[in-house]
């Protein structure tokens, strides 16, 4: 029988919602740098040169990001062992409201504002949040591991807020600070996360960016009981000993986001690629349950590539 696919982690996830988030603020500093040029309007930008017609920029009331990637991620939250997988893109802006993943998940912000061609002002978000989270059911590499007990899927639900300043260092620089709560809804873990997160973005020219995030995971009780617990059964089946975890701070990370526009212009939208690499350490019970430290890992490593297509 063939073994089901696994939903990416995390961290890869993040990656894309980083990477297609600088593509968006890399566009709006780019025209905020338009000097005297209309709001919707950036005369110079266009590919043909003076005297060609102004075109109005893609990033205006609706526009979307979508692609696909490659990567390579621990095959479980612990793992020393990678598996590559699939990575799909969506990010936007529909009716007011912004939308980008999360894990495998996503997010809406209800309090998005359409992109202006005008100075940068400090901006807010707020908006419900989902995930999926499909840790150690599948795809599991370690074979002492998949002989424990297979987990079930579980369903977040939350709230995600944040605060964005520009220019902290540069005209087109921007400094983000954001958290988000949430619990499982299905009934697997039953726990809940805050998830809160610091990330840097810089314009690097007119059609590149680069972008740097810093998060942290804190877990409850219940969330770090399903997943780092060995239990009897579990102990019995594979040999290791037991463990018994608890809640409290469960991961540090950093993520680094290259975003390269194809055409070297970022206000007209079309194709554009993505590098990824980061870097996420296991703390706490996390890090000293038997199924990570004596069978996996607490460095946990991502990277990856991807392109999109802005419209």
């Amino acid at each position: 029988m063939p073994e089901p696919r696994p939903l990416p982690s995390i961290l890869a996830f993040l990656a894309m919602t980083l990477a297609g988030h600088a593509h968006a603020e890399t566009a709006q500093e780019m025209g905020a740098e338009e000097e005297g040029a209309p709001a919707a309007v950036v005369q110079d930008a266009s590919p043909q040169g003076a005297g060609a017609p102004p075109f109005k920029p893609v990033f205006d009331e609706t526009w979307a990001t979508i692609g696909i990637g490659a990567g390579l991620v621990p095959s479980y939250s612990g793992s020393d062992d990678y598996v590559a997988f699939p990575l799909p893109l969506i990010v936007g802006r529909v009716g007011g409201v912004g939308i980008s993943p999360n894990g495998p998940g996503f997010n809406l912000d209800l309090l998005s504002q359409k992109p202006a061609m005008g100075p940068a002002k400090t901006s807010f978000s707020l908006g419900p949040s989902f995930r999926f989270r499909n840790d150690r059911a599948n795809r599991i590499k370690d074979p002492v591991v998949e002989l424990a007990s297979e987990l079930d899927t579980a369903i977040e639900v939350g709230l995600n807020g944040g605060v964005t300043f520009p220019g902290v260092f540069t005209r087109g620089d921007r400094l983000g600070v954001s958290t988000q709560l949430r619990w499982d809804i299905l009934g697997a873990h039953e726990g809940m996360l805050i998830e809160p997160g610091v990330n840097y973005f810089t314009p690097l020219g007119r059609g590149a960016a680069l972008q740097l995030g810093f998060n942290a995971s804190f877990v409850d009780d219940d969330f770090a009981d399903y997943y780092y617990t060995v239990t009897p059964a579990d102990a019995a089946a594979t040999g290791l000993p037991q463990f018994t975890a608890d809640g409290g701070l469960n991961s540090l990370g950093t993520l680094a986001i290259f975003t390269l526009d194809l055409d070297g212009n970022l206000l007209n939208g079309g194709f554009n690629l993505y590098g990824v690499a980061g870097y996420s350490r296991l703390v706490g019970d996390a890090a000293d349950t038997p199924f990570t430290s004596v069978r996996g890992s607490a460095s946990q490593f991502i990277g990856g590539i991807g392109v999109g297509y802005t419209f």
